[in-house]
């Protein structure tokens, strides 16, 4: 881990759905403890459009987020890197903490069913901040 600030990267096929949901959740409830980044290893033209509504319910406004390509820099600069569901395409480097989120893909899903992976990012993220304070301790 860094010596200061932690650096997450989330990353998932888009970055439409999943990614950009856990770094909104993630940059909210860290306050400023955690520099939090999301991409997609193919990144989609916009946001979809139940995750911008779902995450709008809890007060988020991700509405003028976009998806972003993955990096070789975006990777190298953070100490965590969580993916969901992009496989061998996320570039791997020693040294840096990887963790697996094995979450559904909300793309064609409805609200419903958004609200549910959304519920569920928001908890995995709030163990994860709690891990990355304790640390950084």
């Amino acid at each position: 881990m860094s010596e200061s600030v932690p650096e997450v990267l989330f990353v998932c096929i888009h970055n439409a759905g999943r990614s950009q949901m856990a770094a909104a959740l993630l940059a909210h409830h860290a306050q400023g403890k955690v520099i939090v980044r999301s991409a997609g290893s193919q990144p989609a033209d916009q946001l979809n459009p139940a995750v911008v509504e779902a995450m709008t319910e809890l007060g988020l406004d991700i509405s003028q987020e976009f998806p972003k390509p993955l990096t070789d820099d975006a990777v190298r600069a953070s100490d965590v890197v969580i993916t969901m569901g992009c496989g061998d395409e996320c570039p791997y480097y020693p040294g840096k903490r990887y963790l697996d989120w094995q979450l559904e893909d909300p793309a064609g899903q409805g609200l419903s069913a958004v609200r549910t992976i959304r519920d569920e990012i928001d908890t995995r993220v709030r163990q994860l901040l709690a891990d990355l304070t304790a640390e950084a301790v």
